[in-house]
């Protein structure tokens, strides 16, 4: 295992060369929080397939392949069908709005009413998210190492806290794009291939296996349907992706590096499957199925290479961790902890003296230190997951979908609807069970009802509010001082 060893240091200690890099380049708030936003194509690509393509995306998805065949590759496809839809139809709108956080567009839209309580809804998601992302470095040292689950979750968060701390945005876009490239070679061209063959090829495949292994809806219509509106949805309203297509230099890039991106999602999503389907193959008998991953891995790939796969698996951990925690300590700075302070205007920069960068710094070791003691705490990570995106869905997607798509939409309406859908949501799983598909279906129709219904029931937002929005969203707005244009990255 040296040689596997050498690779995953080597690979760690470039992580954190490149938070030295990202420190002496960030200098302004822009700089840190959204990369001066002014990502090429390629970069801002490479960078949000790595964000959405996490360790549920990866062990997760390869699971989901070794237990249900070819249709375990839903989850990451409906996530790369939302991240299609997201940069198609919406993100050079977002791009436009020069914000930082959700919080802040459904202020200018509603006129600076919504960004407390919606914070707070997108501040939960985004810890939950982080916090399950930390605890897959588990399973990877372990397999590494044979390392304690403590000591392993310990040192994968403090590597991802360092870097993030030390050069913000910057230095999770340069590791995300390395860690882009790790994953494409480590799971596309090197996993893929060599399981299928290990596996003897598909003819052997379907030959030891169901049928139902290779029916496209085997996992079920009802399950497919549930991650559609969890994740397709999801992808087109957290923070965390929001941050990146906030990092685009253009609406071109926004827009169509999006959606080579989301094509990208849509093949990784095959291939999870595909290694899943061999595994089952090679090891019929797993005690778990997000054992499949780890276990293939180990045995049947050569030294070095393995290595490299397993630096691939981390990467997609790290990828989504630093991304989440990026989006968690932006939005407990600038729409809660700020706001509450009475420092910040709707869509502008903070007032005072302040050194900005050095808070942002601070809040992100901060939320660091929290995402890993409550990794540590946590036992069940499916259900803490579950939790986040059901109130993220049902709290926060109409809101901001309304919007954007319907101007009678009223910021009683946004509260009521984010009120409501995060109640509806709470209460449903304490009835149903936190796992149930029920909560997110009968939250989301609470939440579009009284959105709809106080909206229609109170006076319509204020026509200079409206025309500010209209002129954000054609690029025409004011802008804080800090986001004068800046020539693009280069590719």
């Amino acid at each position: 295992m040296a040689v596997d060893y050498t690779v995953i240091v080597v690979y760690l200690a470039g992580m954190l060369a490149m938070g030295w890099w990202g420190m002496r380049r960030a200098k302004s708030k822009s700089d840190f929080l959204v990369a001066g936003r002014r990502l090429g194509p390629t970069m801002y690509s490479g960078t949000m397939a790595a964000i959405v393509l996490g360790g549920a995306s990866t062990i997760g998805g390869v699971g989901l392949g070794y237990q249900y065949g070819l249709s375990g590759a839903w989850m990451v496809f409906t996530i790369g069908l939302g991240l299609l839809a997201l940069s198609l139809f919406f993100s050079a709108r977002i791009a436009r709005l020069k914000v930082y956080t959700v919080s802040e567009m459904l202020d200018l839209r509603y006129g600076g009413r919504a960004g407390v309580i919606s914070g707070l809804v997108m501040w939960a998601y985004t810890l939950m998210l982080a916090v399950t992302s930390t605890i897959a470095y588990a399973t990877i040292f372990d397999v590494l190492f044979d390392m304690n689950r403590t000591v392993a979750i310990i040192l994968g968060g403090s590597i991802v806290v360092a870097y993030s701390t030390l050069g913000g945005m910057w230095s999770i876009t340069l590791t995300d794009m390395v860690q882009f490239v790790v994953k494409t070679i480590g799971v596309l061209l090197l996993l893929l291939p060599i399981a299928v063959v290990k596996a003897g090829g598909f003819s052997e495949m379907k030959a030891q296996l169901p049928t139902g292994y290779f029916d496209p809806l085997g996992i079920g219509g009802e399950t497919i349907f549930t991650y559609v509106l969890i994740y397709t949805f999801g992808m087109l309203i957290g923070q965390d992706i929001w941050q990146r297509v906030f990092t685009a230099g253009s609406d071109r890039t926004a827009k169509w590096g999006g959606t080579v991106a989301g094509t990208y999602c849509l093949v990784y999503a095959l291939a999870g499957a595909v290694i899943g389907t061999a595994a089952k193959v090679l090891y019929p008998k797993l005690a778990s199925p997000d054992d499949a991953f780890a276990t293939i891995v180990k045995d049947e790939l050569p030294v070095g290479v393995r290595g490299l796969v397993l630096a691939a698996a981390l990467a997609a951990v790290m990828s989504t961790s630093s991304g989440a925690l990026i989006a968690c300590a932006t939005v407990a700075n600038n729409d809660i902890w700020s706001r509450l302070r009475g420092a910040v205007r709707p869509g502008g920069e903070e007032g005072g003296e302040r050194d900005e960068v050095r808070g942002n710094r601070v809040f992100i070791l901060v939320m660091g230190i929290a995402v890993i003691c409550t990794a540590i705490a946590l036992n069940n990570v499916v259900e803490a997951l579950t939790v986040a995106y059901n109130l993220l869905v049902g709290g926060l997607l109409v809101p901001i979908l309304g919007g954007l798509l319907w101007k009678r939409g009223t910021a009683q309406g946004a509260l009521a609807a984010v009120a409501v859908g995060g109640l509806a949501v709470v209460g449903l799983m304490a009835a149903y069970g936190i796992l149930a598909n029920e909560p997110v279906y009968y939250g989301l129709l609470a939440s579009l009802a009284v959105y709809v219904i106080v909206s229609l029931v109170t006076p319509a937002t204020d026509a200079a509010v409206l025309a500010a929005w209209r002129e954000r969203l054609a690029g025409r707005g004011s802008e804080p001082a800090a986001e004068l244009k800046e020539e693009s990255v280069t590719r």
